[in-house]
């Protein structure tokens, strides 16, 4: 156990996905979105200490930092998030030193999760005596261990979670739960965060905030008067009658526990400082080189079982040969383009599972047909080139729910990142048809893949569909995610040293949307592959 007692200089600058002070989590993360047809700005997503890489709007801080691969070049789990336990006594200032370290982090995709979300739904006699200041919330038994444990060690693993909202007025939880998923560094702070032996394994470091007892009841005063509706009398009642023993008795004597202890709280910068240190260097060795890995492979297996191209008639041939051709306008590319993607969904609908079905026709007689046998069908569209097969979707599929995820490479490290998603309630439920335009080498589709298995969606569900694909992207898909269905219109045979597909399609969503500075393809216009 460390003593950190100092003083230092605020560190400012970064961005964090959080839970507010009652415990709540945030829905995953809302970006600010370019409009269709906007011009995309090259730029990278390496972080600043002078810019902090957030935008501000009048309601919500957007976060632009993305979420680097956590998974191997085989697509499994392959780092953990990083779990910092914050302990300390009632209003000691565990979430303000957790503040402090997300400031000073300045890494992308940082969770706080509150131990206040996890209290135990209370029966009417235990709200009655809630509402009198005589139920005793510091004591073990007042929080849910097992659901605790168990949504910190899914969030741990990188899984999306639900987490409980926490009403300190009613002391209940509410309807509405709240989805956290993508963390890379999660602090969880909480009384009792080291009472329990399962959850102390899952706490990569463990850090005791040490207060005065006077600050501490000065701190809860406010705070209970002011944010959570109780009178003085009845704060200092629980206080002298639950509060005080319970930190003598159970939140004290777990000090001991604890790999640094940082006295003063928020205000002591150089510990909090040593402690980033220490985070920094337990994440860069858990950093990751996907696409480099997936790139130096070589693919020589034949072309997996569960790829399926649409067959090379005249047709398609034909509509080829007009949005592959460097001269073909913008407007002809777009137009040909839909039909090739329609044909493409078209095709792809037949590999969802049907079952026989008879129907009464007009005239009174029975047809034997089929039917779709799921519960629902989703759409997934990885933007921003994805987005444009949704109308095609839409036009086949009645109904269908559409989700989006945003990915994109960035420029210092090569690596696919994610910014940004949005996916329907219950995904978890339907098949999915996950849509992008272009596939070279597979990292972006395979970070696809593996947000949509984070979201707790069956592998053999899933169905991937693009206008155009490479060999190698087919194989590193095929081979980390070997029950995915690929559905494409044709797969080119290599890469490029700056990996695009030969011989290629170019930019798709530079062509489609006219970002490329001009109404045709030229040998001048730099190429973006789609990773």
């Amino acid at each position: 156990m460390t003593l950190l007692d100092c003083t230092g200089a605020r560190i400012s600058g970064c961005w964090s996905l959080r839970s507010d002070r009652s415990g709540s989590g945030e829905d995953s993360l809302d970006r600010l979105l370019p409009p269709t047809g906007a011009p995309r700005r090259k730029s990278t997503t390496s972080l600043s200490k002078t810019e902090p890489p957030l935008l501000r709007t009048g309601t919500r801080t957007i976060y632009t930092a993305g979420r680097p691969p956590w998974y191997d070049e085989h697509g499994a789990q392959s780092k953990e998030a990083f779990v910092i336990g914050l302990c300390g006594g009632s209003a000691s200032g565990k979430t303000t030193v957790a503040n402090k370290i997300i400031e000073a982090l300045d890494v992308p995709w940082v969770v706080l999760l509150s131990m206040d979300s996890f209290y135990k739904v209370l029966s009417p006699e235990e709200q009655a005596l809630a509402a009198s200041n005589d139920y005793n919330f510091d004591h073990p038994g007042a929080f849910d261990f097992q659901l605790l444990v168990a949504t910190l060690r899914k969030l741990k693993q990188g899984k999306s979670v639900k987490i409980p909202v926490y009403d300190f007025t009613t002391h209940g939880r509410q309807k509405d739960w709240k989805n956290v998923y993508g963390a890379s560094v999660i602090i969880f702070e909480g009384i009792m965060s080291f009472a329990d032996k399962e959850l102390l394994q899952l706490l990569d470091m463990k850090i005791f905030v040490d207060t005065d007892s006077d600050i501490r009841l000065v701190r809860r005063l406010r705070r209970d008067i002011t944010e959570r509706g109780r009178d003085i009398e009845g704060v200092i009642k629980q206080y002298n009658k639950f509060v005080k023993p319970a930190f003598e008795q159970y939140i004290e004597p777990t000090m001991r526990l604890a790999d640094i202890v940082v006295p003063r709280g928020g205000g002591n910068m150089v510990a909090i400082d040593l402690i980033v240190q220490h985070v920094h260097s337990q994440l860069e060795e858990r950093e990751l080189s996907v696409r480099a890995l997936l790139a130096s492979a070589q693919q020589t297996q034949p072309l997996p079982q569960t790829l399926s191209v649409l067959e090379s008639t005249p047709q398609v041939k034909g509509l080829h040969t007009i949005i592959r051709n460097k001269e073909t306008s913008r407007d002809e590319f777009i137009f040909y383009s839909k039909r090739l993607m329609r044909l493409l969904i078209e095709h792809a609908l037949t590999f969802l599972p049907s079952q026989p079905c008879v129907v009464q026709t007009p005239q009174g007689q029975e047809y034997e047909g089929r039917s779709y046998n799921g519960k629902g069908i989703t759409g997934v569209s990885v933007l921003r080139a994805g987005e444009t097969m949704e109308p095609a979707l839409r036009a086949v599929c009645k109904d269908v729910r559409i989700g989006k995820i945003l990915i994109q490479t960035n420029l210092d490290s090569g690596e696919p990142e994610l910014h940004y998603l949005r996916l329907p309630k219950d995904i978890s439920e339907d098949h999915v048809i996950l849509m992008d335009s272009t596939v070279s080498t597979g990292a972006a589709a395979m970070m696809a893949v593996r947000v949509l298995l984070d979201h707790e969606v069956q592998e053999d569900k899933i169905v991937l569909v693009s206008l155009l694909m490479a060999e190698l992207g087919v194989q590193s898909v095929a081979y980390a995610f070997p029950k995915v269905k690929i559905i494409t219109t044709a797969v080119d045979k290599s890469l490029d040293d700056l990996l695009h597909v030969i011989p290629g399609i170019g930019d798709f969503g530079d062509r489609y949307f006219g970002t490329d500075g001009s109404d045709t393809w030229s040998d001048e216009d730099p190429e973006e592959p789609s990773y």
